[in-house]
């Protein structure tokens, strides 16, 4: 699956990974599978590890859809790491759409240890629940 998720419920954090070719509709089916998991809150934080995105295949009008959705909290911490400048553009342009709908707490990053630490995961996660994300083990 090109976009996947595993929700760690006691740090009220999701983890989302996504690789290979992305498209408009893994996105979307992203966001309807994690308004449909059982342990989501809208309340929780996130980081999308988009570094094995190898191509994203997605119009100006499908960002404008998808930006248009509330799926997290306002006050939620959401990190995207990406690692090409196409691929931070286009959150980027995702970002200026929820931050129209007021959610202000998204941040980009090239670097997962830096977005490891605006989200304050210092401790270890239970990363090997979802090893696709390939994310460093932290120390406890």
């Amino acid at each position: 699956m090109p976009a996947d998720f595993y929700i760690d419920v006691p740090r009220r954090m999701v983890f989302s990974h996504g690789a290979g070719v992305l498209r408009f509709a893994d996105f979307r089916g992203h966001m309807e599978r994690l308004l449909k998991h059982p342990d989501f809150r809208p309340e929780f934080s996130q980081l999308l590890d988009f570094r094995d995105v190898t191509e994203v295949v997605i119009t100006s009008e499908e960002i404008v859809l998808l930006g248009a959705r509330n799926v997290f909290s306002p006050k939620s911490k959401r990190a995207f790491v990406v690692n090409s400048d196409l691929h931070f553009g286009l959150v980027r342009m995702f970002a200026s759409y929820r931050e129209i709908a007021g959610e202000s707490g998204i941040r980009l990053f090239r670097d997962l240890a830096a977005a490891l630490e605006w989200l304050a995961l210092t401790e270890g996660a239970d990363l090997q629940r979802f090893p696709k994300a390939n994310l460093p083990d932290r120390p406890a």
